[in-house]
């Protein structure tokens, strides 16, 4: 392993001017491509103590042998060229986003005498002017055969061209008037050429000045009694409509943007963009991406934005670059990044964070898009038979178990500084989630509890209900507590299983799991192993995940166990720690939301606590009842008009109670 002051540059050799710098290793492979303002400040950076560095930071440091920059005028420059480099080099260390699965794409060979449309898949090329993407094949070809009878041009093959121009007669399409067939000259290229620009300008989004058209010719085409050309023309204006409904109208405003979120975790990203032209949802795309270094959300927009627009070129610019990009939080070099784009566009480009109405609303949806990729992507892999057994058996081998751990179960608190302590226990068995073994816990002692107190509860309930259920090991000796009860034959070797003999079936908690995680570190790890102590239970080994670096803690251990970046063993426990967190997430946002609106109503006369559990129950959340009118109030059975009234009161007082508190803290 290389020492990185072996290669470290002498500072006075470092320009502070702008530049692009190259890590490589000692095979001279590009590791790591990055880009600075001022190169000196950036890359003294990299050479400080190991032990300050993030790990995967170390880890590239360390692989390096040699670094290596190149000097430019400006920041825009340095943009272009670490692009450049990153496509060339391809390095292991930058953050590479790759589509979560093919997507196709609105096609226009504007390059040809007689351009042709069509869907295509893959990288573009140069001299075609694309649209979407979009989510399916189908949806976009149906749209373009609709819209082909109002814009009759080309859409069939060179081949099929070049056939019909030898023998004089159009294909099918010329026949039924889908095609204005200019293989056999019924039009120039010159008129075709017009019609591919007005469809080009229509799928762009500039719809409504042909449907005004149309509209007029309609009108015009009635009064001088030519029906038939009226009614053909109505038909054209009934396919246009039909194409645009294909499509939502999200913006009023007619915007066109690219609306971008992320979905992360310490190890993987997920990236979507929705592409809205003329207000509307034209396409959609997605990302997943391995997270290779310590940067935070602005760092990841910021490498997203470098690989999707800067490989662009002032021909297509205007297509590939909206007006206004929509991000979830702003790049570092916000104003490098936008003169960048306005160049490639011709006309300014603005990068922005939503903060409220339809474009915020709609990021929001576009990050549940995200989300979905992400848990999606993370279930395709853990779905894969092959795959969970290789990660059960990383972790054995990780860990020192004697054999997989065929059954996991992962705890985690949650809380609001110290108050509504709250637990869940999620069961993962062959590297699947077992929801039906889901458990929620509410910690009793509230006041003197703490996470690591709160995990040493959490630990002992769970494990002396299963001493309770019959589970015996070698340090256990049957007695007060625990039944007499024969314990079955485990179905498989380490998952001790007791059945009941009324109904045949196993019991709850009755399974011993083959390793215990926990939502921490070396703490909760301790507390954990503490309380099987107490227990008397042997032979259930335990870990802890902390979320940081994704570093794996044994009990006892002074120093964790680090897995691979990209072992399976890793992915499987992170997987299975973000779901404890989730569910202990939901199920502290119930009882918090349940405990406001009872302390809510608390003063309100003649409700008791039936009727406020039925309150809660009907509107579902504090906030929904806070925007309810005082009849759809009084509509919740027992609920009369009024006590609807002096609800509405109690919301009101304490809303103001709750503004004032507010505007103190914003006074001091």
């Amino acid at each position: 392993m290389p020492d990185p002051l072996s290669y470290r540059p002498k500072p006075g050799e470092i320009p502070t001017e702008p530049g692009v710098y190259r890590f490589r290793d000692k095979n001279r492979r590009v590791i790591y491509v990055g880009k600075a303002k001022n190169l000196r400040a950036r890359l003294s950076s990299y050479f400080q103590d190991i032990s300050n560095l993030h790990q995967r930071t170390a880890s590239m440091v360390t692989t390096a042998a040699s670094v290596e920059w190149t000097v430019v005028k400006t920041e825009v420059e340095a943009l272009q060229l670490e692009y450049s480099w990153i496509k060339e080099f391809d390095p292991r260390f930058n953050v590479k986003y790759r589509d979560d699965k093919s997507y196709p794409w609105l096609a226009v060979t504007v390059g040809e005498e007689f351009p042709r449309v069509m869907v295509g898949r893959g990288a573009k090329r140069r001299g075609t002017r694309y649209f979407g993407p979009y989510s399916h094949a189908w949806a976009i070809r149906e749209t373009v055969d609709i819209l082909l009878r109002v814009f009759p041009m080309r859409s069939c093959s060179n081949g099929v061209f070049k056939r019909s121009q030898q023998i004089g007669r159009p294909c099918l399409l010329g026949y039924i008037d889908k095609c204005a067939a200019p293989c056999v000259g019924n039009v120039s290229a010159e008129e075709h050429r017009a019609i591919v620009d007005d469809f080009c300008e229509f799928m762009a989004g500039r719809t409504r000045p042909f449907i005004r058209r149309i509209e007029q010719e309609m009108y015009a085409a009635s009064d001088a009694l030519d029906f038939e050309k009226a009614a053909r023309l109505r038909d054209d204006l009934g396919a246009m409509q039909k194409a645009l409904e294909k499509q939502a109208v999200v913006l009023g405003d007619g915007a066109d943007a690219d609306v971008i979120a992320l979905a992360e975790d310490p190890l993987e990203v997920a990236v979507q963009v929705f592409y809205v032209r003329g207000g509307r949802i034209r396409g959609q795309r997605g990302w997943v991406a391995d997270r290779t270094d310590e940067g935070g959300t602005a760092e990841l927009v910021e490498d997203f934005l470098l690989q999707l627009y800067a490989g662009g070129s002032p021909e297509d610019g205007a297509d590939a670059v909206p007006k206004e990009i929509l991000v979830p939080e702003l790049p570092p070099d916000q104003a490098t990044f936008e003169q960048l784009l306005s160049d490639l566009r011709g006309s300014r480009v603005a990068i922005r964070v939503p903060q409220r109405g339809d474009k915020k609303s709609l990021q929001e949806n576009v990050a549940r898009n995200a989300a979905e990729s992400l848990a999606l992507h993370k279930t395709k892999r853990a779905s894969d038979l092959t795959t969970r057994n290789l990660a059960l058996a990383e972790i054995a081998e990780a860990l020192d178990l004697e054999e997989a751990p065929l059954r996991i179960e992962c705890y985690d608190v949650s809380h609001t500084q110290g108050t509504e302590i709250v637990a869940s226990m999620v069961v993962f068995e062959d590297g699947l989630a077992r929801k039906s073994e889901y458990r929620r816990f509410v910690i009793r002692d509230q006041e003197g509890s703490d996470d690591v107190a709160a995990m040493h509860e959490v630990i002992t309930r769970r494990f002396r209900r299963l001493l309770d259920e019959g589970f015996e090991t070698p340090s256990v000796v049957p007695g007060e507590g625990s039944s007499t009860t024969d314990a079955s034959e485990p179905s498989e070797p380490g998952r001790p299983m007791l059945v009941d003999p009324d109904t045949g079936r196993a019991r709850k908690f009755a399974y011993a799991p083959g390793l215990v995680v926990v939502d921490g570190g070396a703490p909760q790890v301790a507390a954990a192993q503490r309380a099987l102590d107490e227990l008397g239970i042997e032979g259930i080994p335990i870990c802890g995940l902390a979320k940081r670096l994704e570093e794996v803690w044994l009990p006892g251990e002074e120093d964790p166990v680090i897995l691979r970046r990209t072992s399976e063993g890793l992915y499987l426990l992170q997987r299975v720690r973000d779901e404890a967190h989730r569910f202990a997430i939901a199920h502290h946002r119930g009882r918090r939301s349940k405990s406001m609106v009872e302390s809510l109503l608390d003063d309100v006369p003649g409700l008791g606590e039936v009727r406020r559990k039925t309150l809660l129950r009907h509107f579902g959340s504090l906030k929904k009842l806070r925007e309810a009118e005082v009849e759809a109030i009084a509509e919740v059975p027992g609920i009369g008009p009024r006590t609807a009234s002096a609800i509405k009161e109690a919301i009101a007082a304490s809303d103001a109670t709750r503004g004032q508190k507010s505007g103190k803290t914003a006074a001091s």
